[in-house]
């Protein structure tokens, strides 16, 4: 769909119900929820509601191959770990989210449903690309449909219009990639033009407030922001 960027249609309907249905049943159990990751506040992670066997076959039988067609220096037959996750957005709760990176090598996200409008997928360059910052491209959900990228491809949820979304997300990670100079560090070229407004992040762009007003109660995170660095590399943890 765009340079770096692929989808295809991996779910149908009826795997899709099944999975929100088992994600609602949990969710009314009471028991305790821990948040999919830093920065969506709703959802759940798969691998700790007796889903990881699941999330194992699926990355083992079709991930890793797509992986290794479509980005073979970060998932070449060697995604051997995951982090697995649904993601819910909904009037209020979140609506959208922040532009980010991924802790992840290769990124699979799949539309669950339900019944939604807006929240398009707006994704911008690569962490260590020129472009980092440069919108590329506004992806928009469908049911069953699944969008690939790698994880250092920055990226954003745009704000839910009407209705509620759910998505599947793994993050699949390869300890051979991570291993090696290639992803332990990133030349990160300086920028020759401003960077576009859609590909702004308050969450880590120190120079966000040069270009944009921050968001009511998101003025902190100036004080931990990194991007750019001042360096022309940046160290992953």
């Amino acid at each position: 769909v765009a340079p770096g960027i692929f989808a295809f249609p991996l779910l149908n309907d009826a795997y899709c119900d099944a999975l929100m249905d088992e994600v609602a049943h949990f969710q009314a159990s009471g028991l305790p929820v821990t948040r999919p990751n830093s920065m969506n506040n709703y959802g759940l992670i798969l691998n700790e509601i007796g889903m990881e066997p699941a999330m194992d076959a699926l990355q083992a039988r079709v991930l890793s191959p797509v992986a290794e067609a479509l980005f073979p220096a970060q998932g070449g037959g060697c995604l051997d770990g995951h982090h697995s996750f649904i993601v819910q957005y909904s009037e209020g709760a979140d609506l959208g989210l922040d532009m980010h990176t991924d802790d992840s090598d290769v990124t699979f996200n799949v539309c669950l449903g339900k019944e939604f409008s807006g929240a398009g997928l707006q994704f911008c360059g690569v962490l260590g690309g020129p472009s980092h910052r440069k919108r590329s491209l506004v992806y928009h959900h469908a049911k069953g449909r699944c969008v690939v990228h790698l994880g250092a491809h920055r990226h954003g949820a745009d704000d839910l219009e009407s209705g509620e979304r759910l998505n599947l997300i793994i993050w699949n990670h390869s300890s051979l990639y991570r291993s090696s100079r290639a992803y332990r560090w990133r030349d990160v070229p300086p920028e020759t033009e401003p960077p576009d407004p859609q590909c702004l992040s308050y969450t880590h762009d120190v120079d966000y407030g040069r270009y944009k007003k921050y968001p009511e109660g998101k003025e902190g995170f100036a004080k931990t922001a990194w991007y750019p660095p001042e360096a022309d590399q940046v160290k992953m943890k």
